[in-house]
């Protein structure tokens, strides 16, 4: 497989504060990635650093190849880098449909996939972004992360605050994502259980650094570790 990022030696935060240290980790094409942890060990500023809305105090940042450390958060969406952060961040102002033709780049993923892979979007194109409930508009962030057509897709906390059923479609859409050649994925989610089984590798951030990092598979069936860093018993 083909490497899509490396982060080597990386220590970031907001302003002089550290919240990261020394993380090192890479993530292939066609590869999930769990990014787990208690809160506030660094997961989303983790996310946000590869982004670049983050002072960054040491480490590199590579994407296919290309060195992107100093690149402007614009500039590294147009390098590749689909992001859906917690707060969805979609246009409430814009209809579904302009949300997606609005930042669309030439690509596989058009609005016309986006509303194939999420049929009650395509039942909503003409409603505003304020007019869709959470999971549908968790549904529309994924959409305009995918209209980018990134080579990296990042996904903070994509399931949080979601109806069961909800969660079920979109870690179906997450399964169908993975089979394409052309993207890598990160994923930062709370429960553990329901990510790893998705997933092909994890890191377990703590105190901003990598406490753990391995086969999703394998942390999956290590009672241990999961009690111990994300305090999930069985």
């Amino acid at each position: 497989m083909t490497e899509v990022l490396r982060v080597e030696r990386l220590s970031a935060g907001y302003g002089e504060a550290v919240v990261l240290t020394d993380i090192s980790l890479a993530v292939e094409r066609q590869s999930a990635l769990a990014l787990l942890g208690r809160n506030g060990t660094g997961k989303t500023t983790l996310i946000n650093t590869i982004v670049g809305n983050t002072r960054r105090h040491a480490g590199t940042i590579w994407l296919n190849g290309r060195d992107i450390t100093a690149l402007r958060p614009d500039q590294r969406a147009a390098a590749g880098i689909g992001w859906v952060p917690q707060e969805r961040n979609i246009f409430k102002s814009l209809t579904v449909v302009e949300n997606l033709t609005a930042v669309a780049r030439p690509g596989p993923w058009t609005p016309a996939r986006v509303f194939d892979t999420f049929p009650r979007l395509g039942e909503r194109k003409a409603n505003f972004g304020n007019q869709l409930s959470g999971g549908e508009q968790q549904m529309l962030a994924i959409g305009r992360a995918l209209v980018l057509n990134p080579c990296l897709l990042l996904l903070d906390e994509p399931l949080e605050g979601l109806a069961p059923l909800i969660v079920e479609e979109l870690l179906g859409v997450l399964r169908g994502i993975l089979g394409q050649e052309e993207v890598a994925v990160i994923v930062v989610e709370q429960n553990a259980r329901k990510i790893l089984p998705e997933t092909d590798h994890a890191i377990i951030l703590e105190r901003g650094a990598i406490a753990h990092a391995g086969d999703s598979e394998a942390l999956l069936h290590d009672a241990h570790t999961l009690d111990r860093l994300l305090g999930v018993a069985r």
